[in-house]
């Protein structure tokens, strides 16, 4: 088993908090994770119908038959438990005795936020972290392999092919999530607009045209993106606030929560396609920020990404903020290093502060720097 680096911080918030969560996508190694933290905690899984059965019939004496500590594995199966878990964690009073996991984010957050505020110390797990995967693989993967591959646990755990696995993977949990979400009528047309999302990696998410392409108005194309973001398929990338006395875009851009899925989606089937692919370098960018924020979620901390562009064209491909600290990204998916790559970093330090940070990351092996810019190789992105 990969030891996952939110192990530590899991068993932190869980001396302080009556009730840790644990969400993320399906698949991403949440029961092994916390049946990992807490091997003393009896499990439950409201997968199994008969668990459900009996925890929506009688949700209060459901929770009252539980003799110790407890795991409910995806809690969202039944959002009547909610409404009670605040009453019997408060009577327990006894921290990290309740354990939850669940898949849907949207949902989870809500049910949290109006029954258990105060009390849930929530965790978000993405699957497996560039550092995690090198402990197994190794230091040597080529590139296009790692995006190919992507990062989901069963691909390594049980040796599975990505080319096996992706697909199996979106038709079984998109499509069934889809339907516990919200009702779609017409499942093959939202199919069709997932496949378009992965045709959008990295670009400003425009909904008109997004919607016109897949034949469908402009409100249900808003609304099937929430459901991908609920699903964990998608994230949108926000732009920062921040102006500078610059007019900015103010359209997030689009990414993808792994890119083996989002190969899957575009009918890759090889590394050997991806290297000549046009949204190779999309697919880079998506897996750079993708790292920087499952080390932000492993430490328990929430996002500070953003990305930066106004309206002439001047961009920063991603920006961390920390405090009033900025931290600025260029990405780029080339392995030899082109000197008019620091060219954006360098003129918006000139424009945000001398104390932004800068920092360029790219696809080739070495790390050095340029123009007194860190160049920084993928390979040691942590």
């Amino acid at each position: 088993m990969i030891h996952r680096v939110a192990l530590g911080k899991l068993k932190e918030l869980a001396r302080g908090f009556p009730i840790v969560a644990v969400i993320g996508p399906r698949q991403s190694g949440k029961t092994t994770l916390v049946q990992e933290a807490f091997k003393r905690h009896a499990y439950l899984s409201l997968e199994d119908l008969d668990v459900r059965d009996e925890a929506r019939e009688d949700a209060r004496g459901f929770l009252r038959r539980r003799q110790g500590d407890f795991i409910l594995d995806e809690v969202q199966h039944v959002p009547e438990l909610f409404n009670y878990l605040q009453t019997y964690v408060d009577q327990k009073k006894r921290m990290g005795g309740v354990v939850l996991t669940g898949s849907q984010n949207f949902l989870l957050m809500e049910r949290i936020s109006q029954s258990l505020a105060g009390r849930v110390g929530l965790l978000p797990l993405l699957p497996f972290s560039w550092p995690e995967i090198k402990t197994v693989t190794g230091k040597d993967k080529p590139l296009d392999e790692v995006l190919f591959t992507g990062s989901y646990p069963p691909i390594f755990d049980r040796g599975v092919s990505p080319v096996d696995w992706y697909p199996r993977y979106v038709q079984t949990y998109i499509d069934r999530d889809v339907r516990l979400i919200r009702n779609i009528g017409n499942l093959s047309r939202f199919q069709r607009f997932v496949r378009l999302c992965a045709g959008r990696i990295g670009q400003l998410l425009n909904f008109s045209n997004l919607a016109a392409d897949c034949g469908i108005d402009t409100k249900t194309a808003q609304s099937w993106m929430s459901v991908l973001e609920a699903s964990y398929i998608v994230f949108l990338l926000r732009p920062h606030f921040r102006n500078f006395s610059k007019r900015l875009v103010k359209q997030p851009k689009l990414y993808f929560v792994d890119t083996g899925v989002a190969c899957a989606l575009l009918g890759i089937e090889s590394s050997d396609q991806l290297s000549t692919h046009y949204l190779r370098g999309g697919l880079f960018e998506n897996w750079v920020i993708l790292e920087r924020l499952k080390k932000r979620f492993n430490a328990g901390l929430n996002s500070n990404l953003y990305f930066w562009r106004d309206n002439t064209g001047h961009e920063i491909d991603l920006l961390e903020e920390t405090g009033q600290t900025l931290h600025a990204w260029e990405i780029k998916a080339g392995e030899t290093v082109q000197s008019d790559w620091v060219k954006g970093l360098n003129w918006f330090q000139n424009l945000s502060g001398p104390d932004t940070k800068l920092t360029l990351v790219y696809g080739g092996n070495r790390s050095s720097s340029r123009m007194g810019i860190p160049v920084r190789s993928w390979r040691k992105l942590t």
